[in-house]
């Protein structure tokens, strides 16, 4: 078992650090406060070779181990959460789906301009009445000549007023429940289509969150990802990405809590003697110290398996719970050791906490997680 990145690792995480330090956390706090979409970051995190992800080179991707998409992942976490977002989606979900689920023509058509960045790509899974039940969404394609209208709602769909192009799962067939539903990749300029950002947010302000709303949009029948009915399994099997994402993601905040703390108790000083020497202190962060290394293996576990090519949703759920919450912990402390100070915006742990606390809720809320778990353990649904 090896614990050491190795030497190809490194150099990922010391290019993906490079560019949060020049690039990102600069203008983090501005964006926030503006609730500003950095669209031109991103692109030139294509041009850095950071959006290529786990995709072969063949199409423009990065062609990397899941570890170091990790390592990215972990590295724009710690500046910024909104990009860490939004490249997620870009990367663990539409990338991959396309990838994965893609006809040839669809890969090639779609998959280099997304890894350098000049596509931006949103997954539309999420609706008004169905956030946790996934199986229950409403939207409805329809055959018409030699495509499909395509009609209905999305709600809460990161990059989802800035994309060029969506995954959008629809209903297609009668049956009712995980069946009938497919998965189209929709040209965000077809007519038809319109989004409404979703602007005051607690946390995630730099990140576009939109509604979509879809009103007869004729979409190609070459649109089609996989074979109609697999929309579920292909949402379902995208999620243990996004998941692995976020719980990277929540690694970097967490050890941007451990950061800014230890730099602020060593400066402050409280009854003539830095706040680092006070025990309750060290309590805090010592807590910190030890959720940032049981979270970061937990992901490169997983990560481990997704490079084997191994089934990995039980040690990808793990992750992603226990990271999430384990940054929102972080995230508190992080203020408390702040004192009055953490309160504002002159330091980056009020707006850790802020964005820390979506990760217990989006890509699957922590309960969800607990049952996902569960179910491994037990053999037994929770929901039949």
């Amino acid at each position: 078992m090896e614990f050491e990145l190795s030497a190809a690792q490194q150099k990922v995480r010391e290019a993906a650090r490079s560019f949060t330090e020049e690039e990102i956390i600069p203008f983090a706090r501005e964006n926030d406060a503006a609730e500003h979409f950095p669209r031109e970051t991103v692109r030139r995190m294509g041009e850095r070779g950071l959006l290529g992800g786990t995709v072969p080179k063949a199409y423009g991707g990065g062609e990397l181990d899941w570890i170091s998409d990790g390592l990215i992942l972990e590295e724009i976490g710690r500046g910024c959460s909104s990009i860490r977002t939004t490249v997620s989606v870009q990367v663990s979900l539409v990338e991959q789906v396309i990838f994965t689920w893609g006809s040839e023509t669809q890969r090639r058509a779609y998959l280099p301009g997304l890894c350098r960045g000049e596509i931006l790509g949103c997954f539309a899974l999420t609706e008004p009445g169905a956030g946790s039940d996934a199986a229950g969404i409403g939207a409805v394609a329809t055959p018409h000549g030699d495509g499909w209208l395509l009609n209905g709602t999305k709600n809460w769909i990161t990059n989802g007023g800035a994309a060029d192009i969506a995954i959008v799962f629809a209903r297609t067939g009668a049956a009712s429940g995980t069946r009938g539903v497919s998965a189209f990749i929709v040209d965000t300029k077809t007519p038809g289509f319109s989004s409404l950002e979703i602007r005051g947010k607690l946390g995630l302000r730099a990140s576009n969150t939109a509604a979509l709303t879809f009103r007869d949009c004729f979409i190609p029948g070459d649109a089609l990802l996989g074979e109609p009915g697999d929309g579920l399994k292909i949402a379902l099997s995208a999620l243990d990405n996004g998941r692995y994402g976020v719980a990277a993601g929540c690694v970097g905040i967490i050890q941007g809590c451990v950061d800014a703390c230890v730099a602020h108790a060593g400066r402050r000083r409280q009854f003539g003697r830095p706040i680092a020497s006070f025990q309750l202190v060290q309590d805090m962060i010592a807590r910190m110290a030890v959720d940032l290394a049981a979270a970061r293996l937990l992901v490169y576990r997983a990560g481990e398996l997704k490079d084997r090519g191994k089934a990995n949703t039980l040690e990808t759920s793990m992750a992603k719970y226990f990271a999430s919450e384990a940054a929102v912990r972080a995230a508190t402390d992080a203020i408390q050791v702040h004192g009055a100070y953490g309160y504002s915006n002159a330091h980056p742990v009020e707006r850790y906490l802020r964005d820390a606390k979506v990760t217990t809720i989006y890509e699957g809320t922590s309960q969800i997680q607990k049952l996902i778990i569960g179910e491994h353990l037990l053999g037994v649904k929770a929901f039949v």
